[in-house]
C-alpha cells in the first residue's frame, strides 16, 4: 500500500548536488564552474569506479556522465545504479552519439541524453530538471515513511476499522460485522484519526489510498 501525507509536517530535504563524471579534466572543470556559476553544489570524479567508490547513497541531486570512459562506460554506470537502486536523475553526454544508445539509455531511466558540443544554457536546464525531479523524489519517500509511522501506530483493531471505513462501512455495518457496540466503534474511529493527524476520513482516504483518488 502506497501512503503519502501530504499534511503539516516538516518536510526537509537534505542540500542537492551534481555529481560530474568525466575522464577528461577540461570538462569537469567547465561544469563544475558552469554549476557554481548559478549556485549549484558540484563533485566531480574522474571515472565511473571513482564515483562508485565514494557516492553515498543518502545524498540526493543528479549526476551528469560521459558516455565513454576507459573502464566502466557511462552506460555501465546507469545499469549499476539501477541495480544499487540508487534513484539519482542520469543525465548522459557524449560527442559520439548513436540512437540505439540513447534509445537504451532513456528506456533504462535517464532524464536526458545530450551531444557534445551543446550550449551551457542546455546543460543547465537539464540539470535543474533533474534536481527538480529528485527533490520531488525524496520529498514523497520522506512523506511516505512519515505516514507509515503513524500507521503503524495504530492498533489491530483501529487498522481493520479502518480498512472497513475506506471501503464504506458506516458505524453500525462495522459494528455488527465486528460484535462490537457503535459507541466502541466510534471511539476507534476517533483514535484513529487523531493518531493518522486528520480531521476527517476523506483527508485518511487521500493519505493512505492516494492511487484511488
Amino acid at each position: 500500500m502506497l501512503v503519502r501525507i501530504p499534511h503539516p509536517m516538516p518536510v526537509t530535504t537534505s542540500p542537492s548536488t551534481v555529481f560530474v563524471v568525466d575522464d577528461d579534466p577540461e570538462f569537469r572543470e567547465s561544469v563544475s564552474l558552469l554549476l557554481e556559476s548559478v549556485k549549484l553544489n558540484a563533485e566531480v570524479f574522474v571515472s565511473a569506479e571513482d564515483f562508485m567508490a565514494n557516492y553515498e547513497s543518502q545524498r540526493g541531486g543528479c549526476l551528469v556522465s560521459d558516455v565513454r570512459m576507459p573502464g566502466m562506460s557511462g552506460l555501465e554506470l546507469q545499469k549499476w545504479m539501477v541495480e544499487q537502486e540508487i534513484k539519482l536523475p542520469i543525465i548522459l553526454v557524449t560527442a559520439h552519439a548513436e540512437v540505439p544508445m540513447a534509445v537504451e539509455a532513456m528506456r533504462a531511466g535517464a532524464v536526458d541524453f545530450i551531444q557534445k558540443p551543446y550550449s551551457p544554457q542546455q546543460l543547465l536546464e537539464r540539470v535543474q530538471q533533474a534536481l527538480r525531479q529528485d527533490e520531488q523524489r525524496r520529498r514523497d519517500e520522506r512523506a511516505d515513511r512519515l505516514t507509515q509511522n503513524l500507521l503503524d501506530s495504530l492498533t489491530r483493531r483501529e487498522h481493520e476499522i479502518m480498512d472497513l471505513l475506506l471501503d464504506g462501512g458506516n458505524t453500525k455495518e462495522i459494528g455488527n460485522r465486528l460484535s462490537l457496540s457503535t459507541k466502541t466503534v466510534d471511539f476507534h474511529r476517533r483514535n484513529l484519526l487523531e493518531k493518522m493527524q486528520v480531521d476527517s476520513l476523506v483527508e485518511l482516504a487521500r493519505i493512505v489510498r492516494p492511487r484511488e483518488q
